[in-house]
C-alpha cells in the first residue's frame, strides 16, 4: 500500500505542476483572457439573461402595445421588428439556441472523431485504412448542403421544434474527420513510447492502453480544435437559419439578421446589426480562446 501511494502521489504533483504553468501561461496571454472572458459573458448572457428577457422568445407583444418597428430605446435596448418581436429578448434566446447548437454539435463530433482516430490510430492494417478511407469520404461530403437537405426532408421534426436538434445531429456527425486526423496523427507518434511500451509488458489490455493511456495524453490539440470548431459551428448556424432552413419556432441570431435583411436594413437597421455584431464577437471570443489554447498547451514553450 504504501508503495502505491508513493508511486500516485508524486504523479499527482507533476499533473497539478503542469496544470499549474499552462494556467500561468495562459493567464499571461491578455488575448486569451479576453476570450475566455467573452465567452463566459456570452454563457451567462444565454443562460442567467432568459430568465430576465423582457419578452418570450419570438413574442409580438410589442405590436400590441404600438411600439412595433421602434428603434433603439431605454424600454427596447436592441429596438423592435416591424412584426413587433422586441430584438433584446430574442437575441437572449438567440445567444442560448446558438450556444446549444454549436457546443452540442462540437462535443458530439470531438466524441466521434476521438473514438475514431482512436482506432485509426492505434490498429494497424485492414481496419486502420478502411477507417481512414471512410474518413476521406466524409471529407468531400458538403456539410451545409446536407444539412439544407435534411431541413427539408425532415419538415415535419423541424415543425415539431427539433429542428436545432436536428442541426446539431448533422453537424455532429459529418463534423469528426478533421478531429480524426488530429488524433490519430498523434497516437501515431505516442504508441511507441516508454509508457505505452510499459503498459503492455505488464499485460494490459489495447483497449485499456488505448482509453487510460493514450487518449488522454494526445488531448491537447483536441482540447484547441474543440474551441474553433466551436467558432465555426456557430457561424454555420447563423448561414443556415439565415438561408430560412432553421427553426422558426426558435429564435436564433441568423434568424433575426435574415428578418432585418427583409425588412429593409436602410429603415429597420437595428433588426439585424445587433444579432451580427453578437456573432462576431462571440465567434472571435473562441478564437481568442483557442490560440491561447493552444499555446498555453504547447510543450514546447512551457517553461
Amino acid at each position: 500500500m504504501e508503495t502505491q501511494v508513493s508511486t500516485v502521489e508524486p504523479q499527482k504533483r507533476r499533473a497539478a505542476s503542469q496544470w499549474a504553468i499552462t494556467w500561468r501561461r495562459f493567464k499571461r496571454n491578455k488575448s486569451a483572457i479576453a476570450g475566455l472572458a467573452i465567452v463566459i459573458a456570452f454563457v451567462l448572457f444565454g443562460t442567467v439573461g432568459t430568465f430576465f428577457a423582457p419578452y418570450p422568445q419570438r413574442s409580438h407583444e410589442a405590436l400590441y402595445q404600438g411600439q412595433a418597428g421602434q428603434p433603439p430605446s431605454w424600454r427596447h435596448p436592441f429596438g423592435t421588428e416591424p412584426s413587433g418581436i422586441d430584438v433584446f429578448s430574442d437575441s437572449i434566446w438567440g445567444t442560448t439556441n446558438d450556444l446549444y447548437v454549436a457546443v452540442a454539435a462540437t462535443i458530439l463530433a470531438v466524441g466521434i472523431g476521438v473514438l475514431i482516430g482512436g482506432v485509426a490510430g492505434y490498429t494497424k492494417g485492414l481496419i486502420s485504412d478502411a477507417v481512414m478511407a471512410i474518413t476521406q469520404v466524409f471529407f468531400v461530403i458538403p456539410t451545409l448542403l446536407l444539412i439544407l437537405f435534411f431541413a427539408k426532408v425532415f419538415q415535419v421534426l423541424v415543425f415539431q421544434g427539433y429542428g436545432l436538434t436536428l442541426i446539431v445531429i448533422i453537424l455532429g456527425v459529418f463534423g469528426w474527420p478533421g478531429i480524426t486526423y488530429v488524433v490519430r496523427g498523434q497516437i501515431l507518434s505516442t504508441r511507441e513510447l516508454e509508457f505505452v511500451q510499459a503498459a503492455k509488458a505488464i499485460g494490459a489490455s489495447g483497449s485499456r492502453i488505448l482509453l487510460r493511456h493514450i487518449i488522454p495524453n494526445v488531448m491537447t490539440p483536441v482540447i484547441v480544435l474543440a474551441s474553433l470548431t466551436t467558432a465555426g459551428n456557430i457561424l454555420t448556424e447563423v448561414v443556415i437559419s439565415y438561408l430560412g432552413f432553421g427553426d422558426a419556432n426558435q429564435a436564433t441570431w441568423g434568424q433575426l439578421i435574415e428578418e432585418g435583411y427583409a425588412a429593409g436594413l436602410s429603415i429597420y437597421w437595428w433588426v439585424a446589426f445587433f444579432p451580427g455584431l453578437l456573432t462576431v464577437i462571440l465567434v472571435l471570443g473562441f478564437n481568442l480562446l483557442g490560440d491561447g489554447l493552444s499555446d498555453a498547451l504547447n510543450p514546447r514553450l512551457r517553461e
